[in-house]
């Protein structure tokens, strides 16, 4: 393997350095990928390839439209292709390389050609060409063999998948949209899998695996390799679905590579075309993009919620900015029933999910939907170490679900703080400067899988590590805390000026004549409303009743905010809110709020009262706070000495340099 992985390599890069100079170092894989693709699934093809082409021309002559089956089944894969060139062939005529491999190429079968047409490969062709570069890629690649016989499904895909890699790093500024960096998936696939090794040895298992947001298909291939090394007899059934075209030409072309299934890749957008709407799932995992907004299919997601749980987003919308929790939303809706197996998945997200939108918004309501009693379903959440991908530097978070949690986790939800379990790469890639070791895996695969028991131990070493929650800790009631709005009234030339600029007097005829009276009470004061309203009367006499507008807006300019005033009460004598003095609490689930409120709220201003109209349920997952350590300050003492200290190496630097 490490030989042949070698070969491959020296090969890949004796390509590239053709393209040096034609092409910018990112674009290499727009080139060497889909070639790689043709040159093996030339191989591949070859043993039935006199075969397929004799059946091809019987159909024709036959008639038949629909060939399709009848010549998947004489290729015996899900591909074939009708062209009578070869790859090889290609050489043979070196001023038409062109035109012969668009015409080869058109000899595949639908789903092979999409793939090909993903990869922008005729585009290619044609700058190829217009270098005089074309004929010497195809030879290039038609000098290594990749048929199956020297190079297995199981290494092609190793090696493919080492060209992603390759191509994702030195095309740092993209790479991260769609490729997740290796241990991050190892880890991942670890927390999500690992709880059902024993049962994964079960002889003649199949379970079904599913990435909505697929990119490259790195968490599939990983999922897929750790079922089988443990089983090499599982069957394991790999389906995602990747939005960007040359991506999903890259996960489908590796599931063809090795062998699998590539019309269980599905091409759009997961929420607007959902590429598996029927399926279920056993595990699901998932690195959608962070903070990218939906507006684009806000319509459709709308309708849909419409529907309330008989469609994906029944729970709730998040902010059209950040559609996060839409993917987790279209996760759920493809578990399996727990009397079916059930589902565990596992998602990355940033720290957003955990507490953006207060009580009653689409991400609360979602929050609470996850972690109420009757569905359960968050198992934990493991804090990984920031700078830790290629695109961004911020800090990451894994989400863990399942619908089958075992008694002892019910009720519960584990929180694992990984984020100091890293080491400093050699070199940075992009924004990702630090990794996860395979130490370092297996130690947070191992504190996450005894995380009960380590919780339950002051004494154990990964205590600080973990904390385990009640998932009803996470909800809060957000009541709404009023004071009753207290007024002293007092015309004064202020007052009046705000009047003559309200909106309401500006349609009357006899504006100027209030305003005029208005003027004449300027220096009336009275410290209660109905002490100033015999004052006001007798000015205004000689207009007559104000209409409700207007004396709305005169009441307004005349009236004081003063907390000795007086208190101002609606027609059934119940004292009117100050919103100025308007506050919100968050009460823990299960305490009383008028116990909280006597008790936290009372004492410090006694006329306070709860708008129980107000009041909303929300639920958010404060991490960060839950592992805070407090660090007391340095000693001034001690931060004086090292000032000192540092001036007087400064003096000594200075000496040097002017001597």
């Amino acid at each position: 393997m490490s030989t042949k992985h070698t070969e491959l390599a020296n090969f890949i890069w004796s390509v590239a350095d053709l393209l040096r100079g034609d092409y910018k170092q990112s674009e290499y894989g727009r080139v060497i990928l889909p070639f790689t693709v043709l040159r093996r699934l030339d191989c591949v093809l070859e043993p039935t390839k006199d075969a397929v082409l004799a059946r091809y021309a019987q159909l024709k002559e036959q008639g038949v439209t629909n060939m399709e089956p009848v010549l998947r089944r004489e290729a015996k894969l899900s591909f074939y292709n009708t062209s009578p060139l070869t790859f090889r062939g290609l050489l043979a005529d070196q001023d038409h390389v062109a035109t012969n491999l668009r015409g080869y190429i058109g000899g595949f079968s639908p789903g092979a050609a999409d793939v090909l047409d993903k990869y922008a490969f005729d585009t290619q062709i044609s700058r190829l060409a217009e270098a005089g570069l074309l004929y010497q890629v195809v030879a290039k690649f038609a000098d290594i063999d990749l048929h199956p016989d020297v190079v297995s499904n199981h290494q092609m895909g190793y090696v493919f998948e080492e060209l992603i890699r390759r191509f994702s790093e030195i095309s740092n500024e993209t790479a991260g949209e769609h490729f997740t960096p290796r241990e991050v998936i190892k880890l991942m696939v670890n927390l999500l899998l690992a709880p059902d090794d024993d049962e994964l040895v079960t002889p003649g298992i199949v379970k079904k695996v599913y990435d909505p947001a697929c990119g490259t298909g790195g968490m599939l291939s990983e999922s897929q390799a750790h079922i089988q090394e443990l089983n090499p007899h599982a069957t394991v059934e790999v389906y995602g679905q990747e939005l960007n075209g040359e991506t999903y030409a890259i996960c489908r072309s590796d599931m063809m590579l090795k062998g699998g299934d590539p019309t269980k890749i599905a091409y759009g957008n997961s929420f607007s075309q959902d590429g598996h709407a029927s399926e279920r799932f056993d595990y699901m995992l998932a690195n959608p993009p962070f903070g990218v907004e939906w507006k684009k299919v806000e319509k459709f997601v709308k309708d849909e919620a419409a529907l309330g749980f008989a469609g994906r987003f029944g729970a709730g919308l998040p902010r059209i900015n950040d559609g996060s929790l839409l993917f987790l939303e279209h996760m759920i809706s493809k578990m399996k029933r727990p009397e079916d197996g059930g589902t565990r998945l596992a998602i990355v997200f940033n720290g957003s999910p955990l507490f953006t939108g207060a009580a009653g918004s689409g991400e609360s309501e979602i929050r609470r939907w996850i972690l109420e009693e009757e569905n359960d379903w968050l198992e934990g959440i493991v804090a990984l170490p920031d700078q830790l991908f290629y695109n961004t530097g911020i800090s990451t978070y894994f989400w863990i679900l399942t619908n089958r949690k075992d008694e002892a986790h019910k009720g519960k939800v584990v929180l694992v703080d990984g984020r100091e379990h890293w080491a400093k790469m050699r070199k940075s890639l992009g924004e990702k400067r630090k990794q996860i070791t395979e130490e370092q895996i297996a130690d947070l695969t191992r504190i996450y899988a005894s995380a009960l028991s380590i919780a339950e131990d002051p004494e154990h070493p990964d205590h600080g590590k973990v904390k385990v929650f009640a998932t009803t800790d996470f909800g809060y009631q957000r009541i709404t805390v009023e004071r009753p709005l207290r007024l002293r009234f007092e015309v004064t030339e202020e007052s009046v000026a705000a009047l003559a600029e309200a909106k309401a007097l500006a349609k009357y005829t006899w504006r100027d004549d209030l305003i005029a009276a208005m003027k004449s009470l300027i220096g009336t004061s009275a410290p209660t409303r109905q002490g100033f309203v015999s004052k006001l009367d007798q000015a205004i006499a000689g207009l007559g009743k104000l209409p409700a507008p207007v004396e709305k807006a005169v009441w307004e300019a005349v009236s004081v905010p003063d907390p000795e005033g007086e208190v101002q009460t609606d027609r059934k004598g119940n004292p009117l809110p100050d919103p100025d003095l308007r506050d919100n609490e968050n009460v823990p689930l299960g305490e009383d709020i008028h116990e909280y409120l006597k008790c936290e709220v009372l004492p410090h201003v006694p006329d306070a009262w709860i708008d129980e109209s107000k009041t909303k349920i929300g639920y958010e997952i404060p991490f960060t706070r839950h592992f805070y350590v407090y660090k007391p300050p340095r000693p001034l003492a001690e931060i004086d000495a090292e000032i000192k200290a540092l001036e007087a190496q400064i003096q000594a630097l200075l000496g040097e340099v002017t001597r």
